[in-house]
């Protein structure tokens, strides 16, 4: 309730007091109480006959004070939750915002679906063409894939995309690596080594080593198919093979690769002396061939051996346009593989004859072959073995295995052999000699007279007629001009030599069988009659003529082919 001061008719109601008179103020009391009991009674009467109106005023007000509760209630509640509500709805705006910015670029994406789905396929564009054989393309892809990465690198689509395009990079090195291992033609090397050298993965030095390697290889794969049964076969298709296709790659490799253009080498390259990788890698090829060579030569090749040399030379003289003739080289295999045939098949007459002797008998002997038969020197041509011999086949034999390999040697005679052979033939002479001499030395105090006459008959059979025989044949096949023009010196003076050779053999045994002042020529395709009877100095006449040597004017070596005995 209103206290008395703050009610607007107090102030007033004083006044009034104040402006009555004695009478009236003490009325004023009993005027207050009958009014205070009118209002009262009235009061009650109002009360009474509107109690049902106060009832639902009061209702009221206690419906309208729960009401105003409840929103007082709630209105503290929204103002608690103002800030909430004021935070959700700033990240729905943004939320909407960025949902906005995705919408626009999804119908830039969309607009741009052509552009991107292009991007998106790189690389299986570029595994199809490498797989198609569309190099030019696929390269074309990789630089642009590059200037891609270049400018949007960071982006991880992208990344990825240039990812899988450098695995595809790597299977087309792979593959054009791959094509140089097969038989190629020049413009189709031409261009897998462009393709390669634009790749920019090889240094020009790794890329010259990386070609040589791969066609190397292919190379060696066709070596290794030839059949290596039959060594004359083989070797005939290695030197058939080996001219053709390593021609070719040194073809290819100098059109390819320039040694004589500085301009295409890079600053780092200039240590590196690219002309030898090519000679370094050639010469092993050939020393390759040459070890296949000298093996399939050692395994033997029949008569084929001329043929085989004319081959080889060709071969050499081929390479020549390169600057690489090899002829040089091979000659010595063949000498060394001339040579020790020629040696085999004399130890094997001489192992042969020893073995003769052993079983050999003079009293089986028929005196009257020689004495029926015309005597060599005198009715037989000279290129002919001494009819003399059949009347001893440890001799005959003997002859007919010397005279065998010289018809083999005939077929490829190069003078290189002349001074082997004639040593070889001399040591196996020797030997024969003292063959003869254990015979005599073993069997002497059984002979009756008539063996000692024929073994009297077989010492001069072998001094007087198959010395001088083999001496001939062997300058049918080394004629002494021939020789004389090789080594650069006269006939008389390689004649001169022999006898002077001859004369001092005695005390030059211990030197090399050289004469002071002679060159290494001395002796060559002479036979030293002296050294060779040695052996049987004692059993022989008093006077032996030396070994005739043949003159310019005697046979050719191709009258050698009927010197075999029968």
């Amino acid at each position: 309730m209103k206290s008395w001061k703050e009610d607007n008719d107090f102030p007033v109601y004083l006044s009034k007091l104040g402006s009555y008179g004695v009478e009236q103020l003490g009325k004023e009391p009993e005027r207050l109480s009958e009014e205070k009991a009118v209002v009262l009674e009235q009061t009650q009467e109002l009360a009474f006959t509107n109690y049902k109106t106060f009832i639902q005023t009061a209702e009221c007000s206690r419906e309208i004070f729960k009401q105003f509760s409840k929103t007082e209630q709630r209105l503290d509640s929204l103002v608690r939750k103002l800030p909430e509500f004021s935070r959700l709805c700033q990240e729905f705006s943004k939320a909407s915002s960025d949902i906005n910015t995705h919408r626009r670029l999804n119908s830039l994406t969309l607009t741009r679906n052509a552009q991107l789905l292009e991007i998106l396929e790189l690389p299986q564009l570029m595994d199809t063409c490498i797989r198609n054989g569309h190099y030019e393309e696929a390269l074309e892809l990789a630089a642009y894939v590059r200037r891609l990465a270049k400018k949007h690198g960071h982006i991880s689509i992208i990344a990825s995309i240039v990812g899988d395009v450098e695995v595809a990079w790597l299977a087309m090195l792979h593959q054009l690596l791959s094509q140089l291992h097969s038989d190629l033609q020049l413009p189709k090397c031409l261009q897998v080594v462009g393709y390669l050298r634009r790749m920019e993965l090889f240094t020009e030095p790794e890329l010259r080593l990386k070609f040589l390697q791969a066609r190397d290889s292919w190379f060696q794969t066709i070596l290794a198919a030839i059949p290596k049964d039959d060594a004359n076969h083989h070797l005939s298709k290695t030197i058939e093979l080996t001219r053709i296709h390593l021609f070719n790659i040194v073809t290819q490799y100098r059109a390819i690769f320039s040694d004589e253009d500085p301009i295409l080498l890079s600053p780092r390259d200039h240590n590196v002396n690219q002309i030898m990788i090519f000679y370094s890698w050639l010469t092993e090829k050939i020393s390759q061939f040459l070890s296949t060579l000298e093996q399939d030569l050692s395994h033997g090749v029949g008569t084929s051996l001329d043929s085989i040399i004319g081959q080889c030379m060709y071969f050499g003289l081929s390479f020549s346009r390169v600057g690489a003739d090899f002829r040089g080289v091979m000659a010595p295999v063949f000498v060394r593989t001339v040579s020790s045939n020629f040696e085999q098949s004399i130890k094997k007459s001489t192992k042969k004859f020893g073995q003769d002797m052993e079983t050999f008998t003079l009293a089986k002997l028929q005196t009257n072959i020689l004495r029926n038969t015309p005597t060599s020197t005198q009715h037989s041509k000279q290129d002919q073995p001494p009819q003399s011999l059949l009347e001893f086949y440890p001799l005959a034999d003997y002859c007919n295995g010397i005279t065998t390999a010289f018809n083999e040697l005939r077929l490829c005679a190069p003078v290189a052999v002349a001074g082997s052979s004639t040593d070889t033939l001399q040591e196996s002479l020797t030997s024969v000699a003292r063959s003869i001499m254990a015979f005599y030395r073993q069997e002497q105090q059984a002979f009756l007279p008539a063996e000692k006459q024929a073994f009297s008959r077989l010492c001069r059979c072998f001094a007087l007629e198959l010395l001088p025989y083999m001496q001939r044949c062997l300058h049918l096949l080394f004629s002494p001009l021939t020789v004389a023009q090789q080594i650069g010196v006269s006939l008389q003076q390689l004649q001169k030599e022999e006898v002077a050779l001859r004369v001092s053999h005695s005390s030059l045994m211990s030197s090399d069988r050289m004469k002071p002042g002679s060159g290494d020529w001395a002796g060559l395709t002479y036979l030293d009659q002296t050294i060779i009877l040695d052996p049987l100095i004692g059993l022989l006449p008093q006077h032996v003529e030396p070994a005739i040597a043949a003159q310019p004017g005697d046979e050719e070596p191709s009258q050698l082919e009927a010197l075999c005995l029968h």
